[in-house]
Parts: C-alpha cells; sequence; structure tokens
C-alpha cells in the first residue's frame, strides 16, 4: 500500500488504496500524506486513490533550496506514469492545489479533471511574500516549532478547535517531523509561483473549488470575488470549516467529489 519511487536523486513516498477512477491527492503545506488518511480510506470505497508526500515533507527527500510548483508536479507525474493509471482526477489542498494548477498548465491530457480544496489560482501576495520569509528566517534559525504551533491551529475555524483536537493534535506531529531544509524549499517555491487563473478559466475539464466559509487563511468573500470558475467549475462552500474542510465537514466533501466522478 506503501510505495516509494526515485526522483531526481531522491526518494518519493506514496500511497496507493482502492479500485476504480483514479484520483490523486496532494496534500498542503506543512503536512504529509498522513493528513489525508480517514478522508482516502473512505474514497478508496468508491476510487483508486494515490496519495504522495511532496518532496520535503512526509518520507520524501529533499531535492533542492527551492521546490517550485513546476517541480513539484513534474515529481507527481513521475509518481502517475510509475503507476500507469490512466487519466486521473487531482485534489490538492492549499499547496497541494498550487501543484495541481502547474500540472494542469505541464500535462493537462493526463488529468480527467481538478479541485482545488482551500486553495486558489493567484500568486502570492506581497502580505504573503514577507509571511513566508519571515517564516524562512525561523526556520534557519532552528526555531520551526514556532510556525507549526500557530499555523495547524490556525488552520481549523477558530470554533472548531476544541472539537477536533485531536485532528489538530494530529496535524502538529506530522508537522513536527517536516524537516526544516524541506519547510524552507517549498516556502519559496510557493514566494515564486505565477498567478495561474488564465490556466483555470481556461480548462474544459470538470473543476470543483472547495471553501471554507471560516477559513482563517483564505478570506472567502474576499477569495471568490478574484478567481474565475472555467466552463464547467462548481463552487462547493463549507459553511462549518476553516482550511481543513477534509476533517471538518468529511462527509459533505467526499459527497461532493464522489458525486462528480461517479456521475
Amino acid at each position: 500500500m506503501y510505495h516509494t519511487i526515485d526522483f531526481n536523486n531522491t526518494t518519493i513516498r506514496f500511497k496507493d488504496e482502492g479500485k476504480g477512477p483514479g484520483i490523486v491527492l496532494l496534500h498542503g503545506y506543512l503536512e504529509s500524506l498522513e493528513i489525508w488518511s480517514e478522508f482516502s480510506t473512505e474514497l478508496a470505497e468508491h476510487c483508486r486513490v494515490v496519495s504522495i508526500d511532496l518532496p520535503g515533507h512526509g518520507k520524501s527527500g529533499v531535492i533542492g533550496k527551492v521546490h517550485t510548483m513546476e517541480l513539484l508536479a513534474q515529481t507527481v507525474k513521475s509518481v502517475m506514469d510509475f503507476l500507469d493509471t490512466g487519466k486521473y482526477f487531482m485534489i490538492g489542498h492549499s499547496l497541494g492545489g498550487y501543484v495541481a494548477l502547474a500540472f494542469l498548465e505541464l500535462f493537462p491530457d493526463c488529468l480527467s479533471g481538478l479541485s482545488l480544496f482551500h486553495s486558489h489560482s493567484l500568486a502570492d501576495s506581497n502580505e504573503a511574500i514577507e509571511n513566508r520569509k519571515r517564516e524562512i528566517k525561523i526556520v534557519e534559525n532552528g526555531k520551526k516549532d514556532l510556525i507549526y504551533a500557530v499555523n495547524i491551529p490556525k488552520a481549523f475555524a477558530t470554533d472548531n478547535l476544541e472539537k477536533f483536537s485531536e485532528q489538530v493534535d494530529y496535524a502538529k506531529k506530522i508537522a513536527r517531523d517536516i524537516p526544516g531544509d524541506g519547510i524552507v524549499a517549498v516556502l519559496n517555491g510557493m514566494i515564486n509561483r505565477p498567478d495561474r487563473s488564465n490556466i483555470l478559466t481556461g480548462t474544459s475539464l470538470p473543476f470543483l473549488w472547495i471553501l471554507g466559509r471560516k477559513d482563517n487563511y483564505i478570506p472567502y468573500e474576499a477569495i471568490i470575488k478574484k478567481v474565475e470558475l472555467p466552463k464547467h467549475g462548481k463552487l462547493i462552500t463549507l459553511e462549518n470549516s476553516g482550511h481543513m474542510g477534509f476533517m471538518e465537514e468529511k462527509q459533505k466533501s467526499l459527497e461532493a467529489i464522489i458525486g462528480l466522478l461517479v456521475h
């Protein structure tokens, strides 16, 4: 179920489970494929689900000082070429969404559809860039624990923190094991990523945009005014979720994805 391939002089880990239409799950910043564990198990009752540790996260190695979204997309492509699954539906959470959009630009013929899960097609704002540079300095000063101690609870809706305390602790545990150079590499990559709004609006593939009404990282009302859906695009709003809807409103998220794939 867990496997590895060699890519660019390092090891990439992935998980392959279930049968049926192919789905690829791409995790977010400070996460690993383990963040999807409950979600992927239920998806795997309907689909073949491949979840991947992006380079520098989980059990996958660090490739360089900058992990561009294009490099991460090429990593995903290598895993899927190894599995030879045919076309697949790609779901990217946060950072994973940025990778999915780079993948859409580079390898559109490999995809049967796309979902951005608490993510968007825009480049970093000046404020976001400054925040990422600040986090890089914190990591380089050997204090990476300060980042996840703040970032992980903030990823959940404020009024969900008590209800999902176990999930918060689980996410912190995942983040704790991510090496500092892996964190820095992906922060550099996110800073340097381009706006891919035209790539998104130009696709004819089925597209599902899942947002949390109570997201502390992506302000709901502001983002829906800035991002245009493609021709076959649909927005799902999770009214009681922050940035972790696959945990905070798991069933609604599963139903939206399965409904798009099965029908």
